[in-house]
């Protein structure tokens, strides 16, 4: 997985083999052979390569796109896959995603919308903390 997310990568960048050698201080054949799966870049330079390319050493190294298709999300950014819609509109909320998030059985959560946008789903204790600050601050204007 490295070298494709590799590869991807610096296609989306729209990066050479040799300008992304060139930023890591190596030859273009490294580089080259990262991307063939010939051999791996020790973990300094797994790091700078994930920094170069703003997203995270384990998405770097672990993300699979054969789910989407899609390079490895900047950091702090997630793609949890696909989920199916029910009969009565259910979902359910792929096991990574419950976990990155800290979402429990019992847990409340607030889906909104915005046609040109989509669907956002987020945890309902940390929306009202929100909407709560929101609340003071626009009541402190008054």
């Amino acid at each position: 997985m490295f070298g494709e997310n590799l590869y991807q990568l610096r296609k989306l960048n729209r990066m050479t083999q040799e300008e992304l050698a060139d930023r890591l201080g190596v030859s273009r054949q490294a580089v080259a052979k990262w991307e063939s799966g010939e051999s791996l870049p020790d973990i300094e330079k797994s790091i700078t390569i994930a920094g170069v390319f703003g997203v995270s050493l384990d998405d770097l190294v672990n993300f699979d796109s054969a789910d989407t298709g899609l390079p490895p999300p900047p950091k702090g950014k997630h793609i949890f896959g696909v989920v199916k819609v029910g009969e009565r509109g259910q979902i359910v909320i792929p096991g990574k995603a419950r976990k990155v998030f800290g979402i429990k059985p019992g847990d409340s959560l607030v889906v909104l919308g915005d046609e040109g946008q989509g669907i956002a789903i987020i945890k309902a204790d940390g929306f009202l903390n929100l909407a709560d600050v929101v609340k003071k601050i626009v009541n402190s204007h008054n």
